[in-house]
């Protein structure tokens, strides 16, 4: 097996785009949507597409995963940090005190983030609001952890050619070997970067809510679900009206979002912003649903499959080099 996430990713698109034949053949003449076809050529087929997702199953847990409240705020606190310091650095140039960075576990420090040079005042503002939400979510996560609260572990925000951000996008398609992706450079790139982080948080989050038995807790989680929504919402409708005009930015979350469902299993979830299907050539898809109009869910193995950029069985990769604090550690084995 290889061990390289790019070979990975692009192997899987392979095998992802051969179980959507078999299913079109198969499928006789029960009432499929597909999607557009990516432009990532790698999972590229003649007659290509996404099938419409059905209703996203409950994750249950397993017998390694006798999960705490704790644990599972743990695991979310771990993503808050990796997001407010991205947009934290992108809005202001800084990352967050240190003082919101200590707890339990390895406390790692941040490799790359710069201020991007904004050209749209809309998108410096936008990146300024989610800048400031997910700071105070980290504050939230760690005021209601207390003592437990586990500290920030090494991320990488980078922009070398050996960066996570690079690796992802070289998955994707977007740059070619040896290239660096800069997601501070342009306002696009910036967008391009918070669509990777912003629908992997809902889906988290969506999918934390099955392990939640406090009521506080989970009215707490629902409450940043919700933040989250609005996030990943928001970034979705700009790419998608940039897109308009730049119809390469609208390819890109087509091509993110492949590489993004190869690495986190089997199922065909994921969605970027066009909208596919009979009828559907002037819509967007600015919220990913299934066919009855809800958002999906990733269990905490398949959150770490794509922000350690890796489908197998791994303890650490990808933005978080040195893995994630806490009890929720593993990503899953796909």
């Amino acid at each position: 097996m290889h061990n390289d996430p790019i070979l990975q990713v692009l192997e899987a698109c392979d095998q992802r785009r051969n179980a959507r034949r078999d299913f079109m053949r198969y499928a006789g003449g029960a009432a499929i949507a597909t999607a557009g076809a990516t432009v990532l050529s790698a999972c590229s087929d003649s007659g290509g597409g996404f099938i419409t997702p059905g209703p996203t199953p409950t994750p249950t847990p397993t017998a390694t995963t006798a999960l705490t409240d704790a644990d599972v705020l743990n695991f979310a606190l771990n993503l808050e940090y990796l997001e407010a310091q991205f947009y934290s650095f992108a809005a202001t140039g800084a990352g967050l005190p240190n003082s919101s960075l200590s707890g339990t576990g390895t406390q790692g420090t941040v490799s790359g983030g710069r201020q991007v040079n904004f050209t749209d005042p809309l998108v410096a503002r936008y990146a300024r609001e989610i800048a400031a939400d997910e700071i105070a979510h980290v504050n939230f996560l760690r005021s209601a952890l207390g003592s437990s609260a586990v500290a920030q572990p090494a991320i990488d925000i980078g922009v070398t050619a050996t960066s996570a951000f690079s690796n992802a996008a070289r998955a994707a398609g977007l740059i070619g070997s040896g290239a660096a992706f800069d997601v501070y450079a342009t306002d696009e790139n910036f967008l391009l970067g918070a669509f990777i982080f912003e629908d992997v948080g809902v889906t988290a989050y969506k999918g934390a809510v099955g392990f939640i038995s406090n009521k506080t807790f989970l009215e707490a989680a629902a409450g940043i679900h919700a933040a989250e929504a609005y996030h990943a919402g928001l970034v979705r409708t700009v790419l998608y009206r940039k897109g308009v005009a730049t119809p390469s930015l609208i390819d890109a979350t087509e091509a993110i979002s492949t590489a993004r469902d190869s690495l986190d299993g089997s199922s065909d979830l994921d969605q970027g912003v066009r909208a596919t299907g009979s009828g559907n050539a002037t819509a967007s898809n600015i919220v990913p649903t299934d066919g009855s109009g809800i958002a999906f869910s990733r269990t905490p193995g398949q959150v770490l499959n794509i922000v350690y950029l890796d489908r197998t069985a791994k303890t650490a990769g990808g933005f978080f080099p040195n893995g994630v604090n806490g009890t929720i550690r593993s990503s899953a084995s796909n």
